[in-house]
């Protein structure tokens, strides 16, 4: 539901313009007001679910994220809607920062851990997929209200479950790393940034709007960082970094979710302006990827990371993906999604389905009971990073080399074609240039004997 929110109301834009009477600058920031928050405050969050206990952040997440849901739904003003999107944001970011933790503390044991790490990368790689055709069914047939309303009974069978199923836990407490300024500081360089980041589109890469707001976003993360190798009780534990595996899947994470954004977004731009698909239609085209991506992840993905380990299982991957923004990247003006769209989403949605979990796996390697909080967030963290970044700068790139193919005299199809063809194109770089990081710095340990003994389990409640 969260993950879905992100995407969901991409197709009901035109809708929500239309009734509430937003400019076409402030439209933009439905989406954006939800994604400030969401990438500032995972890290914050992540830390005091290990602090305060992680199902207590969960269900305090869950509930401000429902109902902020509801304001959503009945807002009448665009102020009254974008206030509701920044609520919604905090509490997806509440919610999501401590997911991942409480999945790798709840199986500690490899082979459990492997598939518990594959439901999670289909809920969250799918969610994305899956809100584009719940966007354009519910826009279509009841309302633009009905994307927001709509969580509102799933958020309370989610509470309600969450409060009976997951255990209680203590966490370490506040008197643990209750980081003040570290907290400040993390929280408004990451917002800051994204800020900065989603605006490029308004204001342009050089602008001194852009590169004031992207400079004072580095200087609160540096002191960020200098805070945390001096404070007694971190909010940000340095230590994490100190394997290579995590902090080299971070940077590869980034990478790739940069290179995907070129499909998640602008193919779905040219499903709906080149080869004139409606919203449901375009929904219906991007969901073979959804049901790739769940073969993979709750099937085999699991057991073959389980078998030879999660770098050998994420070279594939990336390979797959690359080849399918390749494909992309020759789509014609006069195509047809069968031959030129279908055969692209098959191994993106095998490629992520492999990669995701293999990735997430590695980034939560080094993890301990006392940081699987923090480490849940920096995971979420610096998947928001990608997706804004790449977001921004392909969209970027295409809608210039559009602009310059309509200036020589290019219809209107070839020219939006040709501007995502370079952004499929420098999607394939970045996804290839990943798989090279991945050859070059992750280890490939040996797989664990089938018969090993497994460690015993950890309750989730332990102190």
């Amino acid at each position: 539901m969260v993950i879905l929110d992100g995407t969901i109301v991409n197709v009901a834009l035109p809708s929500i313009q239309h009734s509430l009477g937003f400019s076409p600058s402030g439209l933009g920031w439905v989406v954006n007001a939800y994604l400030v928050p969401f990438g500032g405050l995972l890290l914050l969050a992540g830390r005091l679910g290990d602090l305060v206990g992680r199902k207590r952040v969960f269900l305090a997440g869950l509930a401000l994220f429902t109902a902020a849901s509801l304001l959503c739904g009945l807002s009448q003003s665009p102020t009254e809607l974008l206030a509701s999107r920044f609520l919604q944001g905090v509490g997806g970011a509440v919610t999501s920062a401590v997911t991942l933790g409480m999945v790798v503390t709840l199986f500690p044991r490899p082979k459990e851990r492997a598939k518990a790490i594959g439901v999670y990368s289909f809920v969250q790689s799918a969610g994305g997929s899956l809100g584009l055709l719940a966007g354009g069914a519910l826009t279509q047939s009841v309302g633009w209200h009905w994307i927001f309303v709509v969580n509102l009974p799933v958020g309370l069978v989610a509470l309600l479950a969450a409060s009976r199923v997951l255990a209680p836990e203590r966490g370490l407490g506040l008197g643990r790393g209750p980081d003040v300024l570290g907290a400040l500081l993390v929280t408004s360089a990451l917002m800051l940034g994204v800020y900065t980041i989603v605006e490029t589109g308004d204001h342009g890469w050089a602008s001194a709007h852009t590169l004031g707001c992207g400079l004072a976003a580095l200087l609160l993360l540096a002191g960020f960082l200098a805070r945390q190798a001096r404070a007694s009780h971190p909010l940000l534990p340095l230590r994490v970094f100190r394997s290579r595996d995590v902090s080299g899947a971070l940077g590869i994470q980034v990478l790739m979710i940069a290179g995907v954004f070129s499909f998640q977004f602008l193919c779905v731009l040219y499903l709906q302006k080149v080869l004139g698909f409606d919203e449901m239609s375009t929904g219906l085209g991007i969901f073979p990827v959804s049901v790739a991506i769940g073969a993979l992840s709750l099937g085999l993905s699991p057991r073959l990371i389980a078998r030879f380990g999660p770098r050998a299982v994420l070279l594939p991957g990336l390979g797959l993906i690359a080849a399918g923004l390749a494909v992309l990247g020759r789509v014609p003006a006069g195509g047809s999604y069968v031959t030129d769209v279908l055969p692209a989403l098959l191994p993106l949605g095998v490629g992520f389905g492999l990669a995701m979990p293999s990735l997430a796996t590695l980034a939560m390697s080094a993890a301990t009971p006392e940081d699987s909080g923090i480490a849940s967030g920096m995971f979420n963290t610096v998947q928001q990073i990608g997706a804004a970044f790449g977001l921004a700068v392909l969209s970027t790139l295409a809608n210039a080399r559009t602009d310059a193919l309509l200036g020589g005299g290019a219809g209107t199809a070839s020219a939006l074609t040709g501007g995502y063809q370079l952004a499929f194109r420098i999607g394939a770089g970045l996804v290839a240039l990943a798989l090279l990081l991945t050859a070059a710095l992750l280890r490939s340990p040996a797989p664990e004997p089938a018969t090993a003994p497994e460690p015993e389990a950890v309750p989730s409640h332990r102190p």
